[in-house]
C-alpha cells in the first residue's frame, strides 16, 4: 500500500469518526416538534399522526409541543429562537409562512431568514362547514340564505390573519355576501363553538372537521381540492361551483431554526418523507383528508416563497392588515 493510499485511508477514518461523534450528540435525544396552534386542529392532528413513525425511523422520540397564539407566531418564534442543533423543528403552515408575512405589519420573525426549510409533509384540502342546525342542505341553499340574510351569520376562524380568516374574507368577496368574523385561538376552540351553535360557519381544513362531519354535527358544503374527496363524494369542489379562486388547499411542512446543519436537515427530511408515505400512515392521513408529500428542502423553500407572494395579493385585495 503506497503512502497516498495510507493517508487517504487515515483521512477517511478520521472523517467517519468525526461524523459519528456529531451524530452521537443528537442520536437518542428527543426531538421537539413544535406545533404553533392549540390541540385539536388539523396541524396538531397531522403532527401527532407522524410523530411516532418519524421517531421510529430516526431512532429518537419525537415530542409534540403545542405553542398556540397570535396566528401561529408564538410557536414559530420559539422555533426561530431554538438552538440549531437538529433537535428542534416546527410545523410550518400556510398561516405561519404565507398569511402572517402578508398581513402582520410587525411580524416578530422572518419566514425566510429565520428558518431552514425541511420538507412539505402533506397537503390539506379546505372545507366549508356549517352547523347542522342551519336550514341549508347544500351550497346553493347556503348562498341563497346568506344573500337573503346579510350579516345574520357569523363565521369562525383560528385567529386574525390565519388561513381560515383569509378563506372567509375571500369567500365573502367572491360571492358578494356578508358575515361577521369571529376569531378564536385555534381550530379546537373554533370547532367547539361551531358545534355548540355560537357561530354557524367555519372555513376549516378537512382533517379537523371530518370527525364532526361524519358524526352529523357539521354539514360540509364545498371543498378546496382539484377533485372531489373520496371521504366526501357528495361535496363539490369550489371550482365546480364556479369559484376557482377559492379552490387552493393548504399545506403543512417542517422547518428548523436557521443555521441547523444541512446533515440534520437532510436526515429528518428523508425520515419524514418515508414516514408520510408508509402505507399505514398514508391510509390514516387519507381518511382525514390529508395527502402526503415529502418534497426536498429546496422545493419546500420554493413553495413558501410562492405562498407569501400569493397571500400578499390576497391580503391587499381583502384589506386584511394586523398591527
Amino acid at each position: 500500500m503506497n503512502r497516498r493510499t495510507v493517508l487517504a485511508c487515515i483521512s477517511g477514518l478520521f472523517a467517519a469518526i468525526s461524523l459519528s461523534s456529531v451524530f452521537a450528540q443528537t442520536q437518542g435525544k428527543p426531538i421537539r416538534l413544535i406545533v404553533p396552534f392549540p390541540p385539536g386542529g388539523s396541524t396538531d392532528i397531522a403532527a401527532r399522526v407522524l410523530a411516532e413513525p418519524l421517531g421510529k425511523i430516526l431512532g429518537q422520540t419525537v415530542v409534540v409541543e403545542n405553542r398556540g397564539g397570535a396566528g401561529g407566531s408564538i410557536g414559530m418564534m420559539e422555533v426561530a429562537r431554538a438552538a440549531p442543533d437538529g433537535l428542534t423543528f416546527g410545523v410550518a403552515t400556510v398561516s405561519t409562512h404565507g398569511v402572517n408575512p402578508a398581513v402582520y405589519k410587525n411580524l416578530p420573525y422572518d419566514p425566510i431568514k429565520n428558518f431552514a426549510p425541511v420538507t412539505e409533509l402533506v397537503q390539506a384540502p379546505g372545507v366549508l362547514v356549517v352547523n347542522a342546525s342551519l336550514p341549508v342542505k347544500n351550497f346553493a341553499e347556503f348562498l341563497a340564505y346568506l344573500k337573503a340574510n346579510p350579516d345574520k351569520l357569523s363565521y369562525a376562524s383560528t385567529g386574525n390573519g390565519t388561513i381560515s380568516h383569509m378563506w372567509g374574507e375571500l369567500f365573502k368577496s367572491t360571492t358578494q355576501t356578508s358575515m361577521t368574523h369571529v376569531p378564536y385561538k385555534g381550530a379546537g376552540p373554533a370547532l367547539n363553538d361551531l358545534i355548540g351553535g355560537q357561530v354557524m360557519v367555519y372555513f376549516d381544513q378537512v382533517a379537523s372537521a371530518m370527525p364532526h362531519i361524519q358524526s352529523g354535527k357539521l354539514r360540509a358544503l364545498a371543498v378546496s381540492w382539484p377533485t372531489r374527496l373520496a371521504p366526501l363524494p357528495d361535496v363539490p369542489t369550489y371550482a365546480e361551483l364556479n369559484l376557482a379562486s377559492n379552490n387552493d388547499p393548504s399545506w403543512f411542512g417542517l422547518v428548523a431554526p436557521a443555521g441547523t446543519p444541512a446533515k440534520d436537515i437532510q436526515r429528518v427530511r428523508d425520515a419524514a418523507a418515508l414516514a408520510v408515505n408508509e402505507p399505514a400512515v398514508r391510509d390514516r392521513l387519507a381518511l382525514m383528508g390529508l395527502f402526503p408529500s415529502g418534497t426536498t428542502p429546496a422545493q419546500f423553500a420554493q413553495t413558501i416563497r410562492k405562498e407569501i407572494d400569493k397571500m400578499q395579493v390576497l391580503a391587499k385585495a381583502t384589506g386584511i392588515s394586523i398591527d
